[in-house]
């Protein structure tokens, strides 16, 4: 009975045990290693599955429509019907393409998004390695995943791909700095980069005292991975596809493997650092074996927001999507993260803390409120005396 109720964890300490039976230390560690990159790997494999069809079940629901219901029941596997229509698809290098960084680029890309599920914690003790640096590994890992879009664009000979990589690189930019700064407020309250520790230190989930940081961490998340309202680095009514529009066949799969790859990722990275990770009120301890699915629970509410959102408000137009970020998440993280900063400095008690960092939030909420509307009413204001003193 003390087996299943740590089922996962006691199951790899004797997996462990038994190949320590006739192997040596380090063959044991071989073993186990690549055992876990191997897990590691499917569970990216099978959300590639599992989204694609989830998303367009749930947008189908959303937009009045069915989705894939031919292939299997309740269209199930309409996935793996589209991957095998892919891998018949004429791979095409276009004339003039750069053969290599053409290959490679698709390749890139995937990787960070594998590598990145190492330091996510997925339960209680049920992770691939716990990095005293682990959020930082990760925010280095996505720089990657932008120079395999700039590779492709760069190297397709097709205008469109190269403006298409150029927004991204924009785009990608301009997000990751407010993105970075939520980062750093949770690793001030929880007192380190460790993925473990920050989950660890939650004993109130960080959502609930620091909700604004939460909110400018999911808007950057959106343009991050490229999820519409903010795919304008795909646009197809300007773009026809963007980066991408030279790749065919199991290219252009690699690209949208990684697209979800990185959605299941970042939704583990929302629930580690701001909705407890796999804690939910002590149920994690009395029956540990539950810690992986309270943690994906929370991820599929997570993935739900961005379906939801996605079938629900239109794109964004470039110059508005840049301009929000420079000019309206990016002075809020500073803020966010200059108060938290002082909350911590000042007041002991995680509890007090907590109270405090809320109040400041709403009031935080409130004050950027009315200066948009300020801002807003004044831009509306002086379109109008433009307007007037042209037709004057």
């Amino acid at each position: 009975m003390e087996f299943l109720k740590d089922f996962f964890v006691n199951f790899g300490i004797w997996f462990s045990e038994w190949l320590a039976g006739f192997m040596p230390d380090w063959g044991v560690k071989i073993v186990t290693g690549f055992s876990v990159s191997i897990v590691l790997v499917l569970i990216g494999l099978f959300a590639v599955l599992i989204l694609t069809w989830g998303e367009r079940k749930v947008i189908g629901r959303m937009q009045d429509r069915i989705g894939p219901n031919r292939w299997g029941p309740f269209g199930l596997f309409q996935p793996i019907a589209d991957g095998i229509k892919m891998l018949t698809k004429e791979d095409i290098i276009p004339e003039g393409a750069d053969y290599w960084v053409h290959l490679l680029a698709p390749i890139i890309v995937v990787i960070p998004a594998v590598l990145v599920y190492a330091v996510i914690p997925f339960g209680n003790k049920l992770w691939g390695v716990d990095l005293n640096i682990g959020i930082l590994y990760i925010v280095a890992l996505s720089t990657i995943g932008t120079i395999a879009i700039l590779m492709a664009g760069w190297s397709s000979n097709n205008k469109y791909a190269l403006l298409g990589a150029f927004r991204a690189v924009a785009q990608l930019i301009s997000y990751e700095i407010p993105m970075v700064l939520s980062i750093i407020a949770v690793v001030l309250m929880s007192g380190s980069m460790s993925m473990v520790k920050i989950v660890e230190h939650q004993t109130i989930p960080f959502i609930v005292s620091m909700p604004l940081v939460f909110l400018v961490y999911l808007t950057a998340a959106f343009a991050e991975l490229y999820r519409a309202p903010f795919d304008m680095i795909e646009a197809d009514s300007e773009l026809i596809a963007g980066y991408f529009i030279e790749y065919s066949g199991m290219k252009f799969v690699m690209f949208f493997m990684a697209e979800y790859i990185n959605l299941l990722a970042m939704s583990g990275i929302i629930t580690t650092l701001f909705l407890g990770g796999w804690r939910f009120f002590g149920l994690e301890l009395l029956l540990p074996f539950l810690s992986p699915f309270i943690f994906f629970a929370k991820c599929t509410l997570v993935i739900f927001i961005f379906w939801w959102v996605r079938s629900t408000f239109p794109r964004i137009r470039i110059d508005h999507l840049l301009g929000m970020a420079w000019k309206a998440l990016v002075p809020l993280a500073l803020v966010n993260l200059m108060v938290v900063a002082l909350v911590i400095k000042l007041v002991e008690g995680d509890f007090l803390t907590g109270a405090i960092l809320l109040v400041t939030n709403i009031i935080e909420a409130v004050i950027g409120i009315i200066i948009l509307e300020k801002l807003q009413s004044k831009t509306h204001s002086e379109k109008m005396q433009s307007v007037a003193a042209r037709q004057g």
